[in-house]
């Protein structure tokens, strides 16, 4: 195979795969990027056989075929080249050559028949997404993705629709058993049938997610096929693995009779939490939130480093009430939220307390306390 490539257009290509190539090397291909050209296209695909990525691009095609090559060396490569032309060509014994200007380098390859197959992609039956509802509520879950293995079904983030009050709602909840994250918003199109039961997207798939809605604002496209979600936009198509197993009754997770109402502006709540959060560390990770009439009390308290506590004004009709919590969680929360006034609901010392903003209804959080 030969072609020549814009050296930018090159660089971009590679650049998007780096997330997606094996880095453990359970099998040497995985790290290999397959490269393919016809028709005047080049065509790039990554796998580690749970998300796999494949896009095309323009190029001067002299010569058509199939080789693959390590994706993080060529991109170093290509990225180090000067900004002119690059010429790409395969030789005997799967070795590859690279000039750009008088650069010139010589790689080894692998041969193309091992890489992993990527499915060929129907487009009937896709749902068309806007890309800032994915990008808004991918970023209002994430956080809460749970990252320990053995609970491989919390690994991701859990996605639903259903018909309410004659709309299309979408649902993303992710949990890590500490805390839960709740985004919803209303969208337009059939709802599929695996999305009315609900999937699982591995946390992997998520970031591939998130970081394609957040490139440029086109729509997206989402289908299914084979215990996998497809997500199409512009030239790109992503497969990603669905996680199998079943997400935990979330619904009975969110309390209903926390009738303790605090308003308190979120800008002064995130950066009262970021100070007392200095002296907490992994053994003494709580802050203590005392909520009286019109305040709240945040205190911090470590032996090793000292202690600190910060008053700020709030809205609040009731019996005094306190309560810990592990900082990043609170944090956490608050950094996801654009609204100004944020509501606390709580029950008592020992409930989980829920999160949201007052003007919204479509996201929550509840967190977990620390025991005092």
């Amino acid at each position: 195979m030969e072609f020549r490539i814009g050296k930018e257009s090159f660089m971009k290509a590679l650049q998007r795969i780096q997330g997606i190539v094996e880095k453990r090397n359970t099998m040497p291909i995985l790290s290999n990027a397959l490269l393919e050209v016809q028709n005047d296209l080049l065509y790039i695909t990554a796998t580690d056989l749970e998300v796999g990525m494949k896009s095309s691009y323009p190029a001067k095609v002299m010569r058509e075929g199939k080789i693959t090559v390590s994706a993080k060396k060529l991109y170093e490569i290509v990225k180090e080249m000067p900004d002119e032309e690059i010429h790409f060509s395969t030789k005997d014994n799967d070795w590859v050559e690279i000039v750009c200007g008088k650069a010139r380098f010589n790689i080894v390859g692998l041969s193309s028949d091992e890489f992993p197959y990527f499915p060929k992609i129907k487009e009937e039956s896709f749902i068309v997404f806007k890309n800032e509802i994915l990008s808004e509520m991918i970023e209002k879950t994430a956080y809460a993705i749970c990252y320990d293995e053995t609970k491989y079904n919390l690994n991701g983030v859990f996605i639903k629709a259903f018909e309410e009050g004659g709309e299309s709602v979408l649902k993303m909840v992710a949990t890590d058993g500490h805390r839960l994250s709740l985004s919803q918003k209303t969208i337009t199109g059939n709802i599929s049938e695996e999305l009315s039961k609900g999937v699982i997207f591995p946390k992997k798939g998520i970031f591939e997610l998130k970081k394609m809605v957040e490139e440029e604002s086109s729509e997206i496209m989402l289908g299914f096929m084979d215990n996998s979600a497809v997500i199409m936009k512009g030239n790109t198509v992503v497969v990603m693995r669905l996680i199998d197993g079943d997400f935990p009754d979330y619904t009975k997770v969110i309390p209903v009779n926390n009738d303790r109402n605090v308003q308190v502006n979120r800008d002064k709540f995130l950066h009262s939490l970021k100070r007392m959060a200095i002296l907490s560390s992994e053994k003494f990770k709580g802050v203590k939130i005392e909520v009286s009439p019109e305040q709240i009390i945040i205190s911090s308290s470590n032996p090793e480093l000292g202690e600190a506590r910060e008053e700020i004004e709030a809205q609040y009709e009731g019996n005094n009430i306190s309560a810990r919590f592990n900082a990043k969680y609170l944090i956490d929360v608050l950094s996801v939220m654009e609204d100004r006034e944020v509501e606390l609901k709580l029950k008592d010392e020992l409930s989980p307390v829920i999160m949201k903003a007052v003007a919204e209804e479509d996201f929550l959080a509840v967190i977990m306390p620390m025991r005092l």
